[in-house]
């Protein structure tokens, strides 16, 4: 089997949005899966990119932190990526014209495919989830009390995956975006930007390898609520 075509996810992105947020696997073993991907850190505390094979979190306060490998994730989703298709972006691009542009060149929308856009954004807009305590909420009241931040005329890298829509509470139906600049001093979850010019690279991924948080007892136990996923999921991550 090809390790560059599979998808690695350690947790589900409808456990997260059930409210469990407890870190349950490490940097450096879901960096032994993959030099690519997107998840979140231990407590919800920001947004997770993994670009190169080294891992960033993007924290509520705007800041950029280096990771050192021991810190624990509830879901995050990596690749070993390798480009297969390679397009040269040079006319100034909406995040929706640059989405329907990589619809257009993408193998088959039925199959999961790693996204990474290297170049300069006249705006980025992104998210950044902030630290949660204990009782948790649910993964959408966090979301409606999140910080955001706009930049300008910025270089970095766009990393992250398309999901077919079938795989929706599994994972983000659609596109799923993570963004850090070249000085790795921001980023966090892609909302809106605009494309000036860049590098889009796209890979095509076989197969989909499912982790489990089979030591974790409040996953095991727990029984889920699933009756507004779609409608959560569509609020908090679009």
């Amino acid at each position: 089997m090809n390790s560059n075509k599979i998808l690695f996810q350690h947790g589900t992105l409808g456990t997260l949005m059930a409210g469990l947020y407890d870190g349950t696997f490490s940097i450096n073993e879901l960096l032994s899966h993959g030099n690519m991907g997107i998840g979140t850190l231990d407590v919800l505390d920001g947004e997770l990119i993994v670009l190169d094979g080294e891992a960033f979190q993007a924290k509520s306060d705007g800041t950029i932190v280096k990771l050192s490998g021991k810190e624990l994730v509830p879901y995050a989703a990596v690749t070993y990526f390798e480009g297969e298709k390679y397009e040269l972006l040079e006319n100034e691009m909406t995040s929706e014209e640059v989405k329907t542009f990589l619809r257009e060149k993408m193998s088959s929308l039925n199959t999961f495919s790693g996204i990474k856009i290297k170049g300069h954004f006249k705006i980025m807009h992104v998210r950044i989830i902030p630290k949660q305590e204990k009782p948790y909420q649910r993964f959408i009241n966090a979301s409606r009390m999140q910080p955001e931040y706009t930049q300008t005329d910025v270089e970095g890298t766009i990393v992250g995956f398309f999901a077919p829509d079938l795989f929706q509470g599994a994972t983000v139906a659609g596109f799923h975006l993570h963004f850090i600049d070249k000085d790795q001093q921001f980023g966090g979850h892609i909302l809106d930007f605009v494309l000036e010019k860049g590098v889009l690279e796209i890979q095509t991924l076989e197969t989909l390898e499912q982790h489990f948080q089979i030591h974790d007892e409040t996953f095991l136990k727990s029984e889920f609520d699933e009756t507004n996923l779609h409608e959560e999921i569509q609020e908090s991550e679009g």
